[in-house]
């Protein structure tokens, strides 16, 4: 299997470069990434556990999913590309908002990305890809709190650090199926 390159970016997310996915979260390079939010028409999150065969960060429950534009591809493409990869759904995205954090993980390794967040609206049933994720459920943002606040070590790092800002941007978008 060839080597998977992803772009990294100043931080205005201005391209300077591609690089190995696995040897820039070994160094921490700044990278672009692309993060999916998937709600129900009840204004539930559509979450994924991780497989527990993930390189990192496996068996801890994320966002409906995430990845990385590969050299060449654009953000919109790219989510919408690993969203049917992971999760068996092809659904309209909308671009809501850029973040960039550093965040180490446990194995070493350290995300630092320049993250460009989708939200979609579906109430289709997904069907993952068993090598991505191994479970999905649907959760109110306030059973999402809750749980965050009980046992955030069942979390993924950029999960816990992205979340906060989706109850306040949900209400800038329009959630209509």
């Amino acid at each position: 299997m060839p080597a998977i390159e992803v772009i990294l970016v100043d931080h205005l997310d201005r391209p300077i470069g591609k690089m190995e996915k696995l040897e820039v979260h070994e160094k921490g390079l700044l990278h672009r990434a692309v993060t999916v939010y998937v709600f129900n028409s009840r204004h539930e999150v559509l979450l994924q556990r991780r497989a527990s065969t993930k390189y990192h960060c496996g068996g801890l429950w994320s966002n409906t999913c995430c990845s990385h534009p590969y050299p060449q591809e654009s953000t919109r493409d790219a989510a919408e590309r690993r969203l049917r990869e992971e999760m068996g759904m092809n659904v309209a995205l909308t671009p809501v908002f850029e973040l960039s954090y550093n965040l180490p993980l446990s194995n070493g390794l350290t995300e630092h990305e320049y993250g460009h967040v989708f939200f979609a609206i579906s109430d289709e049933q997904p069907v993952l890809n068993p090598e991505e994720a191994d479970a999905w459920c649907y959760r109110s943002i306030a059973q999402i709190q809750q749980e965050m606040q009980e046992n955030p070590a069942q979390f993924t790092p950029w999960f816990l650090h992205t979340f906060p800002r989706i109850p306040n941007t949900l209400g800038e978008f329009r959630l209509t199926a």
